[in-house]
């Protein structure tokens, strides 16, 4: 992934590594006593590489999901493809002439195969009662075998389809048909081509792949009969249609009926590039433009291209590139999930950061004696800082490196918990199969960030380190308080903060996400060595961490649109700036938060004792708490936040679904070329008479919208709606148009008026976030008919709450609604009658009337969608992502565990002078070990508090400030059995993981302690 950073990664480590190099090379001293320091204290370089490589293991990780993702999506498209690279479907009346407008590319360099193929839809079935199999969707083709087997070459597998052709009666079908329909080599199966039955014997059953997926990477269920089947089976459809009516002034010849000329296969052409099934891919964009130049007029034109009247009575043909959007939407999925994963684990790669700092601080502590002595005998403070970065540069690279392979295996295991829930789906649901893959762009990316984090995080903390008071130093004293900012600092950072105030005024005004949530912070930072001059420093850091932490949680309040963007960075920045000015908070007034403490300190025993111990530490050392309380916190704050929202989420499927079925519980699909002709009769009379409440027709065109808002021209489909459509209830408006009093009032106005429209609330978006989306009721678009020129201006009455019963009607990007009678008026033969919603009366299933009704209709391949199953699938598929990214950031959890017990490991060494006085003096082994556990327990509990606390209210204020969930009147829900559980584990967790550390304080015996060697 990410291979446009790759040469700026690798750039910037080999000039870390080289700076490294020149520094040993220049300075041996430095380097023998940085590498003396790891070679004595092997357990302490261990600990650092250990912080080093969890870091580098979740980028890693992250890299990896996304490859696997993009690799399998990429692996199904080539596979399913073969070697068809483009398909130009044509209209019945010009398959002829745009066949031999393309047989000239042939001979063309760039392409090594042409094939042709007609076909259309057909319902297939095997079989009676209640053994009956049925697909209502299938494709059904005439080709040249022998050409087949030659398209594409015998490369990468060949086309996919060979051996001997099917006779008449007979029928090739491939692996994905023969799947459903529990079809082998002899059975018989009922294939109704323009509602015609056909029996015909299965004589071979081939794999899904190439040409036998016909140019499809999904609904790839189709089958392939003798030349002439198709053409026989559609004039014997149009010979059992009845004459239309005549029309005045014709001589008593009949109307034209565009019903029974689509009574006629289509033309498929079959492109293969030379290059191979991948290699031909980077050729499509050229071989499209020379396919289109072929067709000249008869080529659709494009969204840009003016219409042309004259061209009204001929759709086009149509040019696909089918394999370059699949390894498009590959690299796209690829990359978006690989970045959530990446934005999920940069919780725990901060833990990750602050980790390493703790340990590094701990162990410039330990040397603090010797660090001293060395600057006294004339070491400068660069020169340590330089040894630190030699130090550290080894342990980032053993990291690093060690990094990419426990990174490997956390991407595998993400990748199998992932592939367990896509199985759980059909392909139609949305599922597939992944296949653990991996890129080396990948490996090297994520080992190269993964180093530069660890290696300037040793060096940023090397500076601070080398800041030391000598004399403190070589007596292990306590160093100071902090020393005054020099004045030239104190005005530098007053200007900054005056420049980062008027940025972060500008972007605040303007909701910029991260900026909202950034720069009034930076702004508050910069003002601290001023106010450090003014008032004592306590005064001065409680009341910056209270003014940021309380911009934090009210800015989305302040500026609804903040998280419009759909940027994962304001998330993390959000996260970051309230776990940090918390900790800050508390850190600053530990002394107050003990108070409640007191009796028990007290107390004159030895719990009273342990006690008094464990609480002394961490408020003594205010840093390394605070980092581990930041540690905790963060994760904690990301695990509760995403268990929250992910029980809003699921409290709000009810109204979900009421929002997409608007009061109709089935979609019935059916053949344009075979329709039902009156829906509302057929559903409610007969077998469905008393099962069905209503039934509103649905008329859907291919039509294009120009001139809204910052939208260009896109496709959409204009689907035409009847009175019907408020029979079975309603469905609701995100927006209205001002004047209108409710609802029903906005869908009357687009009934009565076909000046006006009702358009899908993401009409358009391509995943740029809500704030893409600009257009409200009031404004206005043009429609226009893209077949036959026509253009009309439409006003917005009002914007879809959920436009999903109305997706997939035609190509496009959503729907764009308007009365029957607009559509006919504007589309003429283009609008097809091609669906009906359907509400069930009460006591009828949504599950019962849709198997009634696609087994009734079959023959019309009538397929019914369950509009709540769909919606519950679509959460049910969120649900598991949110458990599954839970799964993900437990390794951050993971980490702020081991970084407890990391951080206790050495607080037992740093301590074994004290702890030896302790036990000198008479302490029992049993007090201390119990005040280092509670130590541990103290600093853990309060990061999972803050964290928690911080994460319930951050989650309440974006439910209150969510316009959606408000208007769906559903309450807060808290899933407090799920946040007590996680508690409860990291709490448990964290004393396992301090136990070892205290025993081993425990049993440090007085003489050994007390020693001033090591």
């Amino acid at each position: 992934m990410y291979p446009n950073l790759t040469p700026y990664l690798v750039g910037l480590v080999g000039l870390a590594l080289a700076g490294t190099l020149v520094i040993s090379l220049r300075h041996g001293v430095l380097r023998r006593l940085a590498l003396r320091q790891i070679a004595r204290r092997r357990g302490e370089a261990a600990l650092v590489v250990i912080g080093s490589v969890l870091g580098t293991a979740i980028i890693v990780g992250s890299l990896v999901v996304g490859d696997t993702f993009n690799s399998s999506i990429e692996r199904q498209a080539t596979a399913a493809l073969g070697p068809v690279d483009e398909v130009v479907v044509a209209p019945p009346a010009q398959g002829g002439e745009v066949a031999r407008r393309l047989a000239p590319l042939r001979s063309d360099p760039e392409v090594d195969g042409l094939l042709v193929l007609t076909g259309d839809e057909a319902a297939v079935g095997k079989g009676d009662g209640a053994g009956r199999k049925a697909e209502p969707r299938a494709g059904v083709f005439e080709v040249d075998f022998a050409q087949a087997a030659a398209f594409g070459g015998a490369a990468d597998r060949g086309s996919g389809l060979g051996g001997p052709g099917p006779r008449s009666g007979e029928i090739v079908i491939n692996s994905d048909l023969a799947s459903v329909m529990d079809a082998r080599a002899g059975d018989v199966l009922t294939v109704w081509l323009y509602g015609q039955p056909t029996d015909l014997r299965v004589v071979r059953v081939v794999p899904a792949e190439g040409v036998a997926a016909a140019g499809a990477v999904e609904r790839r269920r189709h089958g392939f009969v003798a030349p002439g089947t198709l053409a026989v089976a559609a004039r014997l459809a149009r010979a059992a249609r009845p004459a239309p009516a005549a029309t005045p002034g014709s001589g008593g010849l009949g109307a034209r009926d565009p019903a029974a000329e689509r009574l006629a296969p289509q033309t498929f052409v079959f492109v293969s590039n030379t290059g191979g099934v991948k290699g031909g891919n980077s050729r499509s964009d050229a071989v499209a433009a020379k396919i289109e130049a072929a067709l000249g007029p008869l080529a659709a034109k494009g969204k840009d291209a003016p219409a042309d009247q004259g061209a009204a009575d001929q759709p086009g043909a149509i040019v696909d590139k089918p394999k370059q959007e699949a390894l498009r939407e590959a690299e796209e999925v690829g990359n978006e999930l690989g970045s959530l994963f990446l934005f999920i684990g940069s919780f725990a790669i901060i833990a990750g950061v602050l980790l390493l700092v703790n340990i590094f601080v701990m162990l410039a502590e330990e040397r603090k004696p010797e660090l001293g002595m060395l600057r006294a005998v004339g070491m400068r403070r660069g020169r340590l800082v330089r040894a630190f970065i030699i130090e550290g540069a080894v342990y980032a690279l053993v990291a690093s490196l060690v990094g990419v392979l426990v990174g490997l295996g956390v991407g595998r295991a993400v990748v199998i918990v992932a592939a367990r829930i896509f199985e759980t789906f059909s392909e139609e649901e949305g599922g597939f199969n992944l296949f653990f893959s991996f890129t080396p762009t990948s490996m090297v990316n994520g080992f190269g960030l993964g180093f530069l984090i660890s290696f300037l995080t040793v060096a940023l903390t090397s500076i601070r380190i080398s800041r030391l008071n000598v004399i403190a130093a070589i007596r292990d004293l306590a160093g100071e308080g902090g020393r005054r900012l020099k004045r030239r600092w104190v005005v530098l950072s007053t200007l900054a903060a005056a420049g980062l105030g008027a940025w972060a005024a500008l972007a605040v005004s303007q909701s910029r996400g991260v900026e909202t949530y950034l720069l009034p912070t930076l702004t508050a930072l910069a003002l601290c060595p001023l106010l450090l001059r003014l008032t004592p420093r306590r005064w001065v850091y409680t009341g910056v961490s209270l003014a940021v932490l309380g911009w934090g949680l009210a800015a989305n309040t302040v500026r609804p649109h903040v998280f419009d963007d759909g940027s994962t960075a304001t998330f993390v920045v959000l996260g970051s700036v309230l776990v940090f000015s918390a900790v800050v908070l508390v850190s600053q007034n530990q002394e107050l938060l003990t108070r409640p403490l007191r009796p028990l300190v007290a107390r004159p025993s030895l719990a009273g004792l342990a006690t008094r111990l464990g609480v002394a530490y961490p408020v003594a050392r205010r840093f390394r708490t605070g980092a581990i309380l930041i540690m905790y916190g963060l994760v904690v704050f990301t695990l509760v936040l995403l268990t929250v929202l992910g029980n809003v989420i699921s409290s709000s499927v009810g109204e979900a679904v009421a929002d997409a079925s608007g009061g109709f519980a089935i979609r019935a699909d059916f053949n344009p070329s075979g329709p039902v002709t009156d829906p509302s009769t057929a559903f409610t009379s007969g077998r469905f008479a008393g099962k069905v409440a209503a039934v509103a027709p649905l008329t859907a065109a291919n039509a294009r919208i120009t001139g809204l808002g910052r939208l260009g021209a896109l496709d959409a489909a204009a689907v035409g709606v009847t009175d019907a459509i408020l029979d079975g209830g309603l469905f609701p408006l995100d927006e209205r148009m001002a004047g209108l009093g409710d609802d029903r009032a906005a869908w009357r106005k687009v009934l009565a008026d076909p000046r006006y429209v009702i358009a899908d609330r993401f009409l358009g978006d391509q995943g740029a976030g809500p704030s893409s989306i600009d257009y409200h009721p009031g404004d206005t678009l043009t429609l226009t008919d893209p077949r036959g020129g026509t253009a009309e201006r439409k006003t917005i009455a009002g914007t879809l709450r959920s436009g999903q019963a109305f997706y997939d009607l035609a190509r496009g990007n959503g729907p764009v609604i308007l009365s029957q009678r607009a559509v006919a008026a504007q589309f003429g033969s283009d609008a097809e009658l091609s669906s009906a919603l359907v509400a069930p009366a009460a006591g009828t299933s949504d599950e019962a009337l849709a198997a009634d009704l696609q087994g009734e209709y079959l023959p019309a391949s009538l397929v019914t969608t369950q509009i709540r199953r769909q919606v519950e699938l679509d959460f049910a598929a969120n649900r598991s992502f949110f458990q599954l990214m839970e799964g993900f950031l437990a390794l951050g959890l993971a980490v702020g565990i081991a970084g407890l017990g990391v951080v206790m490991v050495r607080a037992v060494r740093e301590r074994r002078r004290t702890i030896g006085v302790l036990r000198a003096l008479g302490f029992q082994s049993g007090t201390v070990q119990r005040s280092f556990l509670i130590e541990s327990s103290f600093v853990a509990l309060e990061g999972i508090v803050l964290g928690t606390v911080l994460s319930v209210v951050t989650s309440y204020l974006l439910f209150k400030n969510d316009p959606e969930l408000q208007a769906s009147g559903i309450g807060f829900p808290v899933p407090w059995t799920s946040i007590a559980v996680l508690v409860a584990a990291t709490a448990v967790a964290s004393l396992l993981a301090t136990l070892w550390p205290a025993r081993r304080a425990a049993a440090t015996k007085p003489a050994v302690a007390l020693r001033i060697a090591d």
